[in-house]
């Protein structure tokens, strides 16, 4: 049985590894790299995101793969920076990261859907999460061609096989996250249902 937290102790590395997570997690590397290669401001073209998917559509498919990994990447950065000081202040950082991502203070908390992000956390704390992450997605992708959907199927089944696997605490903290994801697809989700979701290799 863990030894129960000193809060006392450990709640400013805590507080700490938060707010390091949340402004490593809001830096908003598209909006940044589209900027520096003169294709204006991302969230005036598309569905006005800052991820991967609305840099792609500016045409730039090599600013969209950076886009991708520098968002993925931050995630991981700050989960393995925080585990210096230990498991739980790698989840909150992770946590952090994630929120961060979601909503930047610097662009009045209208950030992008999380899901690069939610991978790099996922690689920093438990990396086989990934590789079912990646499974999933791609069989979804593949069955269906809407990567909306394979992103939310995944996000379902990421906790689940993390609990399964007996990391309680990282599955829970995946629940939240998954939830978080299901919020910002709202616009996704109605989509899919009504049968206007753009399928993968389709434009618009």
């Amino acid at each position: 049985m863990p030894d129960p937290i000193n809060w006392q102790l450990s709640l400013p590395y805590f507080a700490a590894a938060l707010v390091f997570g949340y402004l490593l997690g809001s830096i908003p590397f598209g909006l940044i790299l589209t900027r520096m290669a003169g294709l204006g401001d991302v969230r005036k073209i598309g569905s006005g995101n800052i991820g991967a998917t609305n840099v792609l559509r500016t045409g730039n498919k090599a600013l969209a793969a950076a886009t991708l990994i520098l968002d993925a990447l931050k995630g991981t950065a700050a989960v393995l920076v925080a585990s210096i000081w230990g498991p739980d202040t790698a989840v909150i950082a992770g946590f952090g990261a994630f929120m961060g991502h979601l909503f930047p203070v610097w662009l009045k908390f209208r950030g992008g859907k999380g899901i690069a992000t939610y991978v790099g956390v996922l690689l920093g704390l438990v990396p086989i999460g990934v590789v079912i992450f990646a499974v999933i997605w791609l069989a979804t992708a593949a069955i269906t061609r809407y990567s909306s959907l394979a992103a939310l199927i995944s996000a379902i089944v990421v906790p689940v096989a993390l609990f399964l696997l007996g990391h309680i605490q990282v599955a829970e903290l995946f629940t939240v996250m998954s939830a978080m994801t299901f919020i910002k697809h709202r616009a996704n989700i109605a989509r899919l249902l009504s049968g206007e979701e753009s399928r993968i290799g389709e434009k618009g």
